[in-house]
């Protein structure tokens, strides 16, 4: 992607997290040609302040998946750190918000393929990009209500 590309993605992701936060949920949950998004309310592992972040889901059953990709930076996001911390956290998908618990699955999981398949899917192959630029496995994170 080019520079340009990539600040207008930047530009993009602000103003939809802004929205979707600022409407508790009631905008921002379905963007045509774009995958679903929830909202991720977790405390933060080194402040213990509430944080939110806007993430694109999939669905594995009850289960809603979330992917801490980074972009495929060599760092994982600050919302898996805290989830790592404290798996306890809720949702808002659309304005509905409920609690989940958060379980990491990683390429060692005999599910691993086959939950990476759906994201992956789910957000027009961008995960398997995201991938190739970092060395680090990129976990998929299950939400269970």
């Amino acid at each position: 992607m080019s520079a340009l590309a990539d600040r207008a993605v930047g530009l993009f992701v602000r103003v939809h997290d802004a929205t979707y936060q600022g409407t508790r949920g009631w905008i921002g949950h379905r963007i045509p040609g774009a995958p679903n998004s929830l909202l991720l309310h977790t405390v933060g592992a080194k402040t213990g302040l509430p944080r939110t972040n806007s993430l694109s889901y999939a669905r594995d059953g009850a289960a809603y998946l979330v992917v801490a990709s980074n972009g495929g930076d060599r760092r994982a996001p600050g919302w898996y750190h805290n989830l790592k911390a404290q798996p306890r956290a809720e949702i808002n998908v659309g304005p509905r918000r409920f609690a989940v618990t958060a379980a990491t699955v990683l390429p060692d999981d005999p599910d691993y393929q086959r939950l990476w398949r759906i994201v992956n899917a789910n957000n027009a192959n961008r995960y398997d990009a995201y991938q190739a630029r970092t060395t680090r496995p990129i976990p998929v994170i299950r939400l269970m209500p």
